[in-house]
């Protein structure tokens, strides 16, 4: 499903300029959606590498952060901060894996190698369950619990953005970087 083409106001020209800070909402049937992961297209991007570890905890049988999104290629830890044993799984579409049992106060590490969503699951703790969704791109967020999000210094340019939600479909529309208006998707 297109959405309609939303713009961002880049900088003042001639002026050179790193990019733009994308900023936004996510809503539906006009209700703000937390945790809807945005990102853009960059055809030729930039070789990833990781500077910062990137960690999903376990605590109070739950996972956290629920949604995550990453580069292709980040390395995420999967550290068990709980008080009793997990088994932390993928078994369908992104990335599948099995980490196994292991005891608290350890972590064990998966890289998102391809792009695409990983459900991510706990063997013991059926009711656990969070997403993490690899993209080709330097250029994403996740939305908070009004529904916003920021992605920054975006290029000026015209790019194809995705947006993926808990329980949704994945839409696809056009955004305009350089003409000054918010990025809103919209789930109908």
């Amino acid at each position: 499903m297109r959405l309609l083409l939303a713009t961002v106001l880049l900088c003042v020209l001639p002026l050179p300029c790193a990019g733009a800070e994308v900023s936004g909402s996510a809503k539906n049937h006009g209700k703000a959606v937390q945790h809807a992961v945005i990102w853009l297209d960059v055809p030729g991007a930039p070789p990833f590498v990781q500077t910062k570890p990137v960690i999903v905890s376990q605590h109070n049988l739950e996972f956290d952060p629920r949604v995550l999104v990453v580069r292709v290629g980040t390395k995420v830890n999967f550290a068990n901060d709980d008080k009793v044993f997990h088994n932390v799984f993928s078994f369908r579409d992104g990335k599948k894996f099995d980490l196994g049992m292991y005891p608290v106060g350890t972590s064990k590490t998966v890289v998102f190698d391809r792009a695409g969503l990983s459900r991510i699951f706990c063997e013991v703790h059926p009711h656990m369950a969070a997403y993490v969704m690899a993209v080709d791109s330097p250029y994403f967020s996740v939305s908070d619990r009004e529904g916003s999000f920021a992605i920054s210094s975006v290029p000026a340019g015209s790019y194809t953005y995705h947006a993926w939600r808990p329980g949704g479909q994945e839409i696809t529309g056009t955004v305009v970087i350089g003409a000054g208006q918010p990025l809103d998707i919209r789930w109908p």
